[in-house]
């Protein structure tokens, strides 16, 4: 059996883009200036300038040890400041949606055509 190298190297290719194209965006452009995970939210100001849209939440987490004979426990609890900010750079790019936890950015993520 003859294996046409350029069938390999096709299916090879569209492997590797499919896995490639489900991680989830860790940098985003805005004009020249990059923004990655981890950057500081003054930073990303700087970089895109205002967000069209800022949501804000808190959400606590913690645990709980409880002493096996139950006469004391330690509980831990934390914290964390969450803003949800969206950019939209017009009807030829994809909104984008950027999440910070305590002023670092965590997440980036594409949610549709902007407007």
């Amino acid at each position: 059996m003859k294996i046409n190298i350029t069938w390999v190297f096709l299916i090879l290719s569209l492997c590797s883009f499919n896995a490639s194209s489900s991680n989830d965006a860790s940098s985003l452009r805005c004009g020249h200036k990059l923004v990655m995970l981890g950057n500081l939210k003054g930073d990303v100001l700087e970089k895109c300038g205002q967000p069209e849209s800022v949501e804000y939440r808190t959400r606590i987490v913690g645990w709980a040890s409880p002493h096996p004979r139950k006469t004391f426990g330690v509980q831990v609890f934390d914290e964390i400041q969450i803003e949800e900010w969206v950019y939209n750079f017009g009807p030829y790019r994809f909104q984008q949606y950027l999440r910070f936890e305590n002023g670092v950015l965590v997440e980036i993520d594409s949610i549709g055509r902007g407007y």
